[in-house]
């Protein structure tokens, strides 16, 4: 095959390894992770095996959203360093033969971005309120939203500025949400795409990817559907605020800017859709790739993960494209923790979950163990599709959810908007900064003992520049911490470290140059979940069986190259996958 074809396809067979930058790597002592705190850890990185990076905002924002209230879409927050670090950062990646992914938040800015300046100093009517979604009031005097609508993060949907005038917001007040009909909101964003991939970047995923096309004068506002904003699954492109057709439009016009470059850019899209609205976000001609969160939804059983993976697959053959496979992102809870939650089907997909971190971990009892050997066998069986991986940062290391923060400590704006009525504590617990050492344990901390203060994991160094003693990290790290501390487990060939290296590297050498892009998934009627992948050459390939069963279950002919746990009498005991070369 032609190299340049291979090239351009790279991110196609990926892993891509999620980096949320203030909590990675601080290498200043403020607390924050940073971009030299990423340069640092690049040799541990390459040393995973994994083929790219994907950056979280590190843009300048207020942290009113973790950085997803963007003040200056192509610059560098000070507190995470310069365009002269990005620079370096990006030279770096590519030295170590991996890419970089940048996020990019196109669905609103930050209430301090300069065009929501404008738009305030501007007034009704003006050309500045115009890139926003501005609305006038009800009631008599205007005193009332134009809507009932509710914002994802907690309470209303809409803010009220001085003159009167209302805008909308889907998530927190401080980040208005941008009007897609504006022409200078889609200059604006190509420039950005531009300037990024200008400065190395590779690829992008797109934030909120199914919600920048709105339409909200096609009838009166209070006559819209009032649970508007939290129904965002689409099936029919009706909806006012997502999944819209013309959110398409916008996405072939970014496709013809991917195509500037060489290799073309990519990008892989947020997109909360339903299944069978997938393929559209992935097509060649639009971003090549989309979330298939399906298996990020699924309890731990054999029906949903076969209906994940039947689905994602059904998705990336109609778009033209691959799928791809996620477990944990920064924005769900650990999936370490999930498995061993109990798995009870809801209505919400999380909902066990976030009710118990809601009421700080002691609602239903979370196995650990359990937890453990599900991650392990999960990782192999994510690993052994085809298509990309997205790993999120600490789950190489079995890193659980900590959902016992202290609420004063929280950063999450579902957190402050909701504690009120505690209907949720928010995500922070999946945001908490990794323990890197085991010699840089913190003691105690007075105000409560399962968290630490005077030391970080190796998050941060001893001492700042002048001398002077380390910030605390800015997100408390609970003192159990100490067990999955990145020096220990590349000390030990049993640790979930060891097997994503044993499995990465394996997936590199073998499974993703030989293996053909489609399986086969078996029918059956039991609890064990087999699927098969043929080698290229049309003479053996991979069966990966996964026992969700009780009872052990006889290993399909052929040589075992890699399992999640020991077997037993040459049977897969319960919860543990096995891939076996035939």
């Amino acid at each position: 095959m032609d190299t340049d074809v291979l090239e351009d396809d790279w991110w196609k067979q990926a892993v891509v390894y999620q980096v949320y930058p203030r909590s990675f790597k601080d290498s200043d002592g403020d607390g924050l992770g940073d971009l030299p705190g990423i340069i640092d850890k690049i040799p541990y990185l390459k040393a995973l095996g994994i083929d790219a990076v994907w950056l979280s905002p590190f843009y300048p924002s207020a942290l009113a959203d973790g950085g997803y209230d963007v003040i200056d879409y192509r610059n560098v927050d000070p507190r995470l360093g310069t365009m002269g670090d990005f620079d370096s950062m990006a030279d770096a990646l590519h030295a170590a033969g991996l890419k970089l992914i940048v996020d990019i938040v196109p669905n609103h800015t930050s209430n301090l971005h300069p065009w929501f300046r404008e738009a305030l100093e501007a007034g009704r009517g003006s050309s500045g309120r115009d890139r926003y979604i501005f609305r006038e009031g009800r009631g008599d005097h205007g005193e009332l939203p134009p809507n009932d609508w509710r914002s994802l993060f907690g309470g209303p949907a809409w803010e009220r500025v001085d003159d009167g005038q209302w805008y909308l917001h889907i998530f927190a007040r401080e980040q208005p949400d941008l009007n897609w009909k504006d022409p200078r909101v889609h200059e604006d964003f190509q420039r950005t795409l531009r300037f990024w991939s200008d400065h190395g970047a590779d690829g992008f995923r797109i934030d909120v990817a199914h919600g920048l096309a709105k339409e909200l004068d096609d009838r009166p506002l209070d006559q819209m559907d009032p649970g508007a904003v939290g129904n965002t699954l689409s099936h029919d492109g009706t909806s006012p605020l997502w999944d819209r057709n013309e959110v398409h439009d916008i996405y072939r016009e970014w496709r013809a800017v991917f195509n500037e470059y060489r290799p073309p850019r990519f990008a892989v899209g947020e997109a909360w859709v339903v299944p069978e609205h997938q393929y559209r976000y992935a097509s060649p001609t639009e971003l090549g790739q989309v979330f298939n969160f399906e298996f990020a939804k699924a309890n731990w059983n054999r029906e949903q993960m076969g209906t994940a993976i039947r689905e994602g697959m059904e998705a990336a053959d109609r778009s033209g494209s691959t799928t791809t496979w996620v477990m944990s992102n920064h924005d769900i809870p650990r999936h370490a923790s999930r498995y061993g939650l109990p798995q009870v089907d809801a209505t919400n997909y999380h909902q066990l979950a976030n009710d118990w971190i809601l009421r700080d971990g002691r609602s239903y009892r979370e196995d650990r163990a359990l937890g453990t050997r599900r991650a392990r066998a999960a990782i192999l069986m994510e690993l052994a599709l085809p298509g990309s991986v997205y790993i999120y940062q600490g789950e190489e290391l079995g890193l659980f959810e900590v959902p016992d923060l202290p609420w004063d400590r929280l950063e999450d704006p579902t957190a402050r908007r909701t504690h009120g009525s505690a209907t949720e504590k928010g995500r922070d617990g999946c945001r908490v900064p990794l323990p890197w050492s085991s010699e840089d344990q913190p003691e105690s901390a007075p105000w409560q003992a399962t968290f630490g203060q005077g030391g970080s994991f190796g998050f941060s160094p001893d001492t700042k520049e002048d001398g002077t003693p380390s910030d605390d990290p800015h997100l408390p790290q609970p003192l159990w911490f100490k067990d999955f501390c990145v020096d220990l487990q590349e000390g030990d060939d049993s640790s979930m470290l060891a097997l994503y290296r044993k499995a990465l590297a394996l997936r590199s050498e073998w499974m993703k140059k030989d293996l053909a892009s489609g399986l086969d998934l078996e029918e059956r009627k039991d609890d064990v979940l087999t699927f098969r992948r043929a080698d290229v050459s049309g003479s053996g390939g991979l069966v990966c069986m996964t026992n969700f069963g009780t009872n052990p279950v006889p290993v399909q002919d052929g040589s075992i190259v890699l399992a999640s746990g020991a077997l037993q009498e040459g049977m897969i005991p319960t919860d543990t996958t096995v891939w076996i070369r035939f």
